[in-house]
């Protein structure tokens, strides 16, 4: 029998596998509930079926929630609505991921306002947990693509999952340098999995769920509507360790990105650009104000802090920090033999099988780029 989400409900419900889904697709698929005020009824409430089963006034008694809203979660939040969104995303390969359970996202899930539900076309992999945004303007120049599209590219070779929002200009190329780069991306969208947009990039979309995925909270059919964009922006900034933005103007809606990334407490990069430049005048302010700049992807990863949680990129090396995946092939073997746990300088040696002298000099390397601490009697251990 599958685990229930809310343990509290009616046994009666329980047989059917998909009821949590069902409860929390029905809730998703109400026009106006959004994440927060969903979130504030979760709370209210204790689960997605109390909700439903809430009356009108009870419904009212949440902050944010008026009558309005209240009556369209009572009429709109229908079963076989929900049964029909899921038989589409089935239809369709879709995945969904609700939260709390196993498969969804686990960096979205530390972000303020998460996803009710993710739609997912493609993989999703642990070592997404290694992931950057790339963003920028839809009205890029020529040296905005040259620059997105080498950075994504080597970003991807560094094993770094390139994150963007399918968008014309930056977005695109940022996914097209992944692609190229042999490594994955995610694209988030603001339309359902039904409606690609912009259209045009239907065959790049096809591309990019073939090698990575793509993601999206916007119900199957969903198509596209101004206020989607800037909400999916936390989206593109929740799945991040940090976000670059490439060529933004003052009016960028990427600068709505990297808002989110610092209520989200995700690190900001800006590359810049000509001063004299329109299209970067939003990076060149990011900067002045304290974001890091940025000129290639050593910048990128070795401004990065230690993870949240190791992520294990293969079944034999597992990430504790970003900027470990530019140390060369020696450094990355020696220490991968140091844990957490304070390790002895002999076991390391004798499990490296090469000459005691070039370990030690790796350890002095290794502490240099602060990846180990040296600890007394001759012990080290990762930071």
């Amino acid at each position: 029998m599958p685990t229930q989400l809310f343990p509290d409900e009616d046994d009666s419900l329980s047989a059917d596998p998909d009821r949590d889904l069902i409860d929390v697709l029905r809730l998703n698929l109400v026009p106006g509930l959004g994440p927060r005020t969903y979130q504030l009824l979760l709370e209210h409430f204790g689960s997605p079926r109390a909700i439903l089963n809430a009356s009108v006034s009870k419904l009212q008694g949440v902050q944010n929630v008026g009558p309005k809203l209240a009556m369209s979660i009572v009429t709109n939040g229908t079963e076989v609505a929900a049964r029909e969104e899921l038989a589409k995303a089935r239809a369709a390969k879709v995945s969904l991921f609700i939260r709390e359970t196993p498969a969804y996202p686990a960096a979205l899930g530390r972000i303020p306002d998460p996803p009710t539900v993710v739609y997912c076309r493609g993989t999703l992999v642990e070592a997404d947990g290694l992931a950057i945004g790339v963003v920028g303007s839809r009205h890029c120049t020529a040296y905005g693509r040259q620059q997105t599209h080498r950075l994504a590219q080597s970003l991807a070779r560094m094993g770094i999952t390139v994150v963007s929002g399918l968008a014309r200009g930056i977005d695109a190329e940022a996914h097209k340098g992944a692609l190229e780069g042999g490594g994955r991306t995610i694209a988030v969208c603001a339309t359902g999995m039904n409606t690609i947009y912009p259209p045009e990039h239907a065959d790049l979309a096809a591309a990019v769920a073939n090698q990575g995925c793509l993601l999206t909270e916007s119900p199957m059919d969903q198509t596209p509507k101004s206020g989607l964009f800037p909400q999916r922006n936390r989206i593109i900034s929740g799945l991040s360790l940090g976000v670059v933005l490439i060529e933004a103007g003052r009016s960028s809606g990427a600068l709505h990105t990297a808002r989110h990334a610092m209520e989200q407490n995700r690190d900001v990069f800006a590359m810049p650009g000509r001063v004299d430049s329109d299209a970067s005048l939003g990076c060149l302010d990011l900067i002045r104000d304290g974001a890091t700049l940025i000129r290639n992807v050593d910048d990128v990863l070795s401004a990065l802090g230690p993870l949240v949680a190791p992520v294990k990129r293969t079944p034999r090396e597992t990430v504790h920090q970003p900027a470990e995946l530019v140390l060369s092939d020696q450094e990355r073997a020696i220490l991968n033999l140091v844990t957490t746990e304070s390790v002895a300088v002999d076991d390391v040696i004798r499990g490296a099988n090469i000459e005691a002298s070039r370990v030690l000099s790796t350890l002095t390397v290794l502490e240099m780029k602060r990846l180990v601490r040296r600890l007394p009697g001759g012990f080290v251990v990762r930071y």
